[in-house]
């Protein structure tokens, strides 16, 4: 299976001005942070540090505390408080749907149940899908850049969590300008492209493949993870991608001489045959279409490239002979192998 590429974290790597919008949270309600900064052991000269930096756990223990002292799981972004355990009513009120699609728009949905300050959408446009976040009114100043932030990373997380899948990002946009801590972001959003400021909305883009896995987890699991809260939800912990189709895309166009059969495929992707199959089923799609779609893939690419006839096109991607290849190649692209390559 091709390895993970995204960043390791270091040991402290949040920035430390979301612990001081946290405790702006706390002052802006007329109460003392004391007992939730000695609970995540910040003391007053680090928080007052400018480039200071966090690590995850004292993030999540200063994060937790707060918002049920506060009994605001949105830290005072919103115009009314987010009461304790809303975020888990949504990922429960999430939990039953036949897969990973139908969860995310459910929760994006729902969410507006509980602020309308902001709206989350899911949406496609061919091959990506996008999860965005649209202010209808402007969040605090001194907020706004963690609730942004948090929102994007807690869906991003329940998703993964939700397929048990690690979900690679293609992009992460966001609607301000780069913060003095912005390279904090690859450990927080590793994706393919992180922009800030030329996006009007905060937004996390990905394949849309990844809509069509099923949920994997049931409401036992959903009670452990709501205890052990944000931690269990980082995507950095899904070293698998469970997303076949791409790798075996890949594995097909790579090697050809080692992928023929399902056996020899699926021990090039270390997974058994019965797995393999399985697991293109769920996503939609079968061996022998991804076969064809790279064969012919390959055979566009020879028609335009080279004057090789039409047979000895057939036999270099794989077809035993000149009348299966045109049939398959017609029916793929609309166009015989010869019209194919007179109007290329």
């Amino acid at each position: 299976m091709p390895k993970s590429s995204t960043p390791r974290s270091p040991a402290a790597a949040t920035p430390m001005a979301f612990a001081r919008a946290i405790v702006g949270a706390y002052r802006a309600r007329g109460m003392a942070p004391d007992t939730v900064l000695q609970l995540a052991q910040i003391t007053p000269a680090q928080l007052a540090q400018a480039g200071g930096r966090i690590t995850a756990r004292q993030m999540e223990a200063l994060s937790a505390a707060a918002m049920q002292e506060l009994d605001d799981e949105g830290l005072g972004a919103f115009g009314r408080r987010l009461p304790w355990g809303s975020y888990g009513m949504l990922a429960r009120a999430s939990l039953g749907a036949p897969d990973l699609g139908v969860a995310l728009m459910r929760w994006c949905r729902h969410h507006g149940l509980l602020t309308d300050d902001v709206r989350l959408s899911l949406t496609t446009s061919g091959a990506s899908a996008s999860i965005t976040v649209e202010e209808l009114r402007p969040l605090p100043a001194d907020v706004r850049e963690l609730c942004l932030a948090f929102v994007l990373r807690n869906i991003h997380g329940l998703a993964c969590w939700y397929a048990d899948s690690r979900i690679p990002l293609q992009a992460a946009l966001f609607p301000f300008a780069a913060p003095a801590h912005a390279d904090a972001y690859a450990h927080m959003f590793p994706a393919g492209t992180l922009a800030f400021g030329g996006s009007p909305h905060a937004a996390l883009r990905f394949d849309a493949q990844y809509l069509k896995l099923p949920l994997r987890r049931d409401e036992k699991a959903l009670t452990q993870m709501l205890r052990q809260r944000a931690l269990s939800l980082t995507v950095l912990q899904y070293r698998r991608d469970r997303l076949l189709v791409p790798q075996v895309r890949q594995a097909l166009a790579a090697h050809p001489d080692r992928t023929h059969s399902a056996e020899a495929l699926a021990r090039l992707l270390n997974v058994s045959a019965r797995t393999l199959h399985r697991q293109l089923k769920e996503e939609g799609a079968s061996l022998q279409q991804l076969k064809d779609e790279v064969r012919l893939e390959r055979a566009r690419d020879l028609l335009l490239r080279t004057g090789k006839p039409l047979k000895q096109v057939a036999a270099a991607v794989g077809f035993r002979n000149e009348k299966s290849f045109a049939r398959a190649f017609k029916a793929r692209v609309g166009a015989t192998p010869g019209e194919f390559r007179s109007q290329g």
